[in-house]
């Protein structure tokens, strides 16, 4: 399984959000480029970037942008980064300045031809962001609730051409809870034989051992999990969790 430790990105800085919440920032850094060398230093094979100011305005942010072009250029790990990639142009964009897998959301909730159109063009290249706050999908930064219910979400982006999902549990995302496994479960059973990866609410190392032994078990298409405020507040390590993992 791959881990993918979280660097969010806000006003150039590197911070955590709890369940998405601009008022409840901690900031960790001053300098996320500084943060993505300690996590190559550790082990780590993928770096997971949010530009938060970019998922919040609708666009990606230019002086986040810039950390992210010194971060691939400086670090050389593949990047998945997400937050305001909301058209064709902005994911080209992204792809071009050496984003490895650019994570769409509120896009793809909101038009199916752009989804359709951009899972044709960029195949593995684009990941489902699927946000979800009480088993429906929040779109727009996560403020805003479209009806549908994720599981039913992920199974219409995969008739769409869909390659992959990233599932955030909201209300777990950045507050050290656990991560919602039953809700994980529904999500991958909706989407057979596509990768899906875990965001949201690890707190440790029982988290990451339930994970494990989950796609072992029952969920196969489980391919990896994002982790950032257990990293953060040291109640994991960066080796440690990637150990447990392999």
């Amino acid at each position: 399984m791959i881990l993918y430790p979280a660097i969010d990105i806000k006003g150039g800085k590197c911070v955590r959000l709890s369940q998405g919440d601009f008022a409840q920032v901690t900031t960790y850094s001053e300098d996320p480029l500084k943060v993505a060398k300690r996590w190559k230093a550790e082990g780590a094979q993928w770096l997971h970037i949010v530009d938060l100011d970019g998922a919040r305005m609708g666009l990606p942010n230019t002086a986040n942008l810039e950390v992210l072009r010194q971060i691939i250029r400086q670090v050389g790990l593949p990047v998945q980064f997400g937050g305001g990639a909301r058209s064709a142009e902005i994911v080209e964009r992204l792809l071009n300045i050496g984003v490895a897998r650019v994570v769409v959301g509120t896009a793809l909730a909101k038009d199916s031809t752009l989804a359709e159109g951009l899972f044709t063009a960029y195949g593995e290249k684009v990941a489902v962001g699927v946000d979800a706050k009480d088993g429906f999908v929040a779109i727009q930064g996560w403020v805003e609730a479209i009806g549908e219910q994720a599981n039913v979400f992920v199974a219409r982006m995969a008739k769409l051409g869909a390659k992959r999902f990233i599932f955030t549990d909201i209300a777990r995302d950045g507050m050290l809870q656990g991560v919602n496994l039953i809700s994980l479960a529904q999500v991958a059973a909706a989407v057979p034989g596509l990768p899906v990866i875990a965001s949201g609410g690890v707190a440790g190392a029982n988290d990451l051992d339930g994970l494990k032994s989950m796609q072992a078990t029952s969920v196969r298409n489980l391919e990896g999990v994002i982790v950032g405020k257990a990293l953060y507040a040291n109640t994991i390590t960066l080796p440690d969790a990637l150990a447990r993992l392999r």
